[in-house]
């Protein structure tokens, strides 16, 4: 197992970072903010599929209004994420938010930051100091286009910056008392080794929960990609608190069940089922394919951590799926079901998805928790 970094941790709205909680999984809206109706559909839509924390994008004074509507309906707690206007962070203190995400590459001035620290900090609310690389001041990037390229110096002095910048709004809150427990930190670039850098060299020097993401990592597959590499690589060494998937989607949930996947994949969370299926080749004798996909949509919306293999042939099922909480094998005219590795029963080939599907809901049954007894009254 992975032992993480200590950091002090910061609650939001209920929801612990840091310390010894559990890794959250957080995302932006993609509505409108603006329109409450439709923001606060959508964050329902992302607490079923497992986000826990939600950023809506607070562009101008008509969305910042619009917070108060979200904060109340919201089943989640809500971050504003405010750039270059300070004063939409003083409204979104005043609208409740839980917590103010401030990028210090477009709100610059120590007075300003001050005002809304000063602000925040009479109703405790807490703050992220979101870096991001493509919000450093121009000389940063001006050597990376004059050689068309990003090599090992580039990313370090990136980095580097990075982190001076992150301090730098850290030392303001902590010059006004309102450092540790109220202080969560990202720094995030679109390269992956940029990513990992500054977020190495800052868990390093302050022990502030860090929110981790790659920003701007691409549509979906290959976002996913990119993203599950510059997660797992800095997850791994145990640094990272609450982490965000950016994709190109107009669907958040995309983001979240990717995020989720990144920690279940490094035993971080384990709260859903995890499919598993061989690649097929040369042996199989199903139609494999359409049998992943429509388990894969069915254990959607389960939330047991149980485990089902789909398998080609008898080479890698029951075999080497053993593991699985169930699985099974197709092949001319009949499919096997099994069951940790142990033949469960042999049904007609047409009736192998129905009757698997049935068996998934059943162990799912079994895994479930106990509904919580009522306490007398």
């Amino acid at each position: 197992m992975v032992l993480r970094r200590k950091s002090i941790p910061v609650n939001v709205g209920g929801v612990v970072i840091g310390g010894a909680a559990p890794i959250a999984v957080q995302t932006m809206t993609k509505t409108d903010t603006r329109d409450v109706k439709a923001t606060l559909r959508q964050i329902h839509e992302l607490k079923e599929s497992g986000c826990e924390i939600v950023r809506p994008a607070v562009p101008d004074r008509e969305a910042a209004e619009a917070l108060k509507g979200i904060v109340k309906g919201s089943p989640l707690p809500v971050i504003a994420d405010i750039h270059y206007d300070h004063t939409l962070a003083l409204m979104a203190i005043e609208a409740g938010v839980h917590c103010l995400r401030l990028n210090p590459g477009n709100i610059p001035d120590r007075d300003k930051v001050v005002r809304v620290v000063t602000a925040a900090k009479e109703r405790q609310i807490p703050f992220r100091i979101g870096v991001n690389a493509g919000s450093l001041p121009e000389e940063v990037h001006k050597s990376m286009r004059e050689q068309h390229q990003i090599n090992r110096d580039d990313r370090e002095r990136t980095a580097d910056r990075m982190v001076e910048v992150a301090l730098g709004h850290c030392k303001i809150l902590e010059d006004l008392d309102y450092g540790p427990g109220f202080v969560k930190v990202s720094l995030k670039a679109t390269d992956v080794w940029t990513n990992v850098m500054a977020n190495r060299k800052f868990a390093a020097a302050r022990p502030y929960p860090i929110h981790l993401g790659v920003t701007e990592s691409g549509p979906v597959q290959a976002g996913s990609i990119r993203s599950a590499v510059g997660l797992g690589i800095l997850l791994a060494e145990g640094i990272g608190d609450t982490i965000r998937v950016s994709l190109a989607t107009s669907d958040p949930r995309e983001e979240v069940r990717v995020a989720h996947e990144v920690l279940k994949t490094l035993a971080f969370r384990n709260e859903s089922p995890t499919l598993v299926a061989c690649p097929t080749c040369g042996r199989l004798e199903y139609d494999m394919v359409p049998t992943v996909k429509a388990v894969e949509a069915h254990i959607a919306a389960l939330k047991v951590p149980i485990t089902v293999a789909v398998m080609g042939c008898v080479v890698n099922g029951p075999a080497e799926a053993r593991h699985a909480d169930i699985g099974v094998t197709g092949g001319r005219g009949k499919g096997v079901i099994f069951k940790r590795g142990k033949l469960y029963r042999t049904v007609p080939q047409e009736e192998l998805l129905t009757v698997l599907l049935a068996e998934i809901d059943a162990i799912a049954a079994e895994h479930a928790p106990a509904p919580a007894t009522p306490l007398p009254t």
